[in-house]
């Protein structure tokens, strides 16, 4: 796959054949008529990662650009003047802090690549990675710079991480009648296209609402769905396996003062296992599985879909709310749940404009 073209003139026809697409996937699984959700045409992605190249004029004069790689021509760097692909304040952001390091040796020697994660709500940390150690006099220009251009900076090297202040971002919305709290960790998963993932997750509530009962998530990353749809349940199981999001899921959870949520670091097989009775783990020790009443399933699970184990799982609950970014697996799934389940509500995010990759919601019921 090549870069993407970014033209917002055709971003209307392109979204058009993905929910055409998307339709014809599970039009045998007599699919409702999906919401469409659609990204702004340009300025919506809040994470951005590029290679730093070093080259020089024709006067000698050494240059730095923020580049990418084409797929299909890996070794031919793709000079980025700008990224309209980004937020605003990356674009704005980055011509700032290139034209800083070129000014300052200190930060330009061997620097590699920039990664920045920014918010709806004004945040910035941008992550400068390096072939060099890094010394008190990078530190002291990284400071500088960091000051002059109000961001927040993370120096890395191999082995090395030298934070300035701290290394994660907050964004902070409105969301019927709540103000919504998230810390998002450098280096960790959050949603890119911060404007679309707060309509994943109004669609979501609005299917959750009226369910009651408790709710198992699993997957649940930094508490991206958790803590927007804890309060519709009465009390709610949630699990991740990556340490750095089970960190951040505690914090959001706190942050926004759910208190009715329980959070355990497991596999989806795992607490599939525990549910069935089939193991006992002791990271359940203070859980009191059989206190649950479950009636509502979340999964928001990695492209390859659900396993064996969680499928089983899944056909016991009364409903299923599943995000997907992959529509393939995601119909391999609905077709091994087709027996007990049935789609009452559809939907399609287009976190991803102008390449083919897509978001999809479906709520599942068991069949009557």
């Amino acid at each position: 796959m090549s870069l993407p073209s970014i033209d917002p003139a055709n971003y209307a026809e392109q979204l058009a054949a993905k929910l055409t697409r998307f339709k014809e996937d599970f039009a045998a699984f007599d699919l409702p008529q999906p919401a469409v959700h659609a990204s702004a045409p340009q300025h919506y992605r809040l994470r951005a990662e590029f290679r730093i190249w070093h080259h020089r004029d024709e006067n000698g004069q050494e240059l730095l650009d923020y580049a990418m790689f084409n797929p299909l021509n890996p070794k031919e760097p793709v000079l980025m003047a700008d990224f309209p692909v980004a937020c605003e304040s990356i674009c704005t952001l980055m011509p700032r802090l290139r034209n800083a390091a070129i000014a300052n040796e200190t930060l330009s020697k061997r620097l590699f690549s920039i990664d920045f994660l920014a918010t709806l709500s004004g945040d910035m940390l941008v992550t400068m990675i390096y072939h060099k150690k890094l010394d008190e006099a990078w530190e002291a220009a990284a400071r500088q710079v960091s000051s002059e251009l109000n961001i927040r900076i993370i120096g890395r090297s191999r082995g090395q991480k030298v934070t300035l202040e701290n290394d994660w971002v907050q964004e902070e919305f409105e969301m019927a009648g709540r103000q919504l709290r998230y810390r998002q960790l450098e280096g960790s998963f959050s949603q890119p296209n911060g404007k679309v993932n707060r309509q994943m997750l109004a669609w979501a509530c609005a299917q959750a609402a009226g369910i009651g009962g408790d709710l198992l998530e699993l997957y649940c990353g930094n508490g991206n769905f958790t803590v927007a749809l804890a309060p519709l349940f009465t009390k709610v199981l949630a699990t991740e396996m990556a340490k750095s999001s089970v960190q951040a899921a505690h914090i959001n959870l706190a942050d926004n003062g759910i208190s009715n949520t329980a959070m355990v670091r497991m596999s989806s097989d795992e607490i599939s296992a525990a549910l069935a009775g089939r193991e006992v783990f002791t990271r359940l020790k203070d859980i009191d599985l059989a206190s649950y009443q479950f009636t509502t399933l979340f999964l928001d699970p990695p492209r390859s879909g659900l396993d064996p184990a969680t499928l089983e799982l899944a056909r016991g609950f009364d409903n299923i709310l599943y995000i997907s970014c992959n529509p393939q697996t995601l119909r391999e799934n609905v077709e091994a749940l087709h027996a007990t389940h049935e789609i009452a509500a559809s939907a399609i995010f287009d976190q991803f404009p102008y390449t083919h990759h897509l978001e999809s919601g479906l709520l599942l019921k068991r069949r009557v």
